[in-house]
């Protein structure tokens, strides 16, 4: 065999080992004429516009969902951890130092703290005792109702959330916790970016909010969870107006 047969079979199997390195390193193929849709829900070859809209109709259409990240709003930083459904939501909500429960079984809503989130209102260390670990009613007429309300409630949350500001467009596909997903962007990632599930139905996956607002994870599409209002005993009213910090 001549040295010049030789140099091509080796230069064809470097180039064998990139086309691998490609498809197993990135999830791209880049090498030969393979369709890098193969397998997928065939929304890489959509349009960003596309592709954002049917994200928010496969959203707005599950029963349920569970939110997991960082927000920006009101001035502050939450941390939230909410699973959602039509009806209401549970989970806990972490700000300034302090985390905290929400339950909301349709219009009723509950806070459940400990005594030091408690005792930031008045002081009163026996108030905060009594109320500590306890289901509080907020009265649907109180502040705290309106400002924390909108975490357990799944249309407006996710209707605020998967907003893409400015031109949108394709970035590419990615994987995020496992799962195969296109990305698309607002004016190039400053108005927000929304990586879409190619796997199944085109749920949201992850999303960076414009302005780096917060990160936040989308999960356990369409499975159920329980959610009912807690047993009387462990139940309290305030009595009056719920700290407003």
């Amino acid at each position: 065999m001549s040295v010049t047969p030789r140099r091509r079979i080796r230069r064809a199997a470097w180039l064998g080992a990139v086309c691998a390195l490609a498809v197993t390193g990135a999830g791209l193929t880049g090498c030969g004429s393979e369709d890098p849709d193969a397998g997928t829900n065939g929304l890489g070859k959509l349009t960003a516009d596309q592709i954002h809209a049917k994200a928010r109709t496969a959203a707005q259409t599950a029963d349920t969902v569970r939110l997991h990240g960082s927000v920006e709003a009101g001035g502050g930083t939450y941390t939230l951890d909410m699973r959602l459904k039509a009806d209401g939501g549970t989970g806990t909500v972490a700000a300034q130092g302090t985390t905290f429960g929400l339950l909301r079984v349709g219009e009723q809503l509950f806070l459940k703290a400990d005594a030091g989130f408690w005792s930031h209102d008045d002081g009163d260390a026996k108030a905060a005792d009594k109320l500590a670990g306890k289901y509080v009613k907020v009265p649907q007429s109180d502040p705290v109702y309106r400002k924390f309300s909108g975490f357990t409630d799944k249309d407006v949350l996710l209707g605020g959330l998967l907003t893409l500001h400015g031109t949108v467009k394709t970035d590419g596909r990615h994987e995020q916790a496992g799962v195969r997903t296109v990305r698309i962007t607002g004016d190039d990632g400053a108005g927000g970016s929304l990586d879409v599930s190619l796997e199944g139905r085109p749920y949201p996956v992850r999303l960076v909010r414009a302005g780096s607002a917060g990160t936040i994870g989308f999960s356990d599409w369409n499975k159920g969870f329980a959610l009912e209002q807690p047993a009387k005993d462990d139940t309290l009213d305030y009595g009056k107006q719920l700290p407003a910090s």
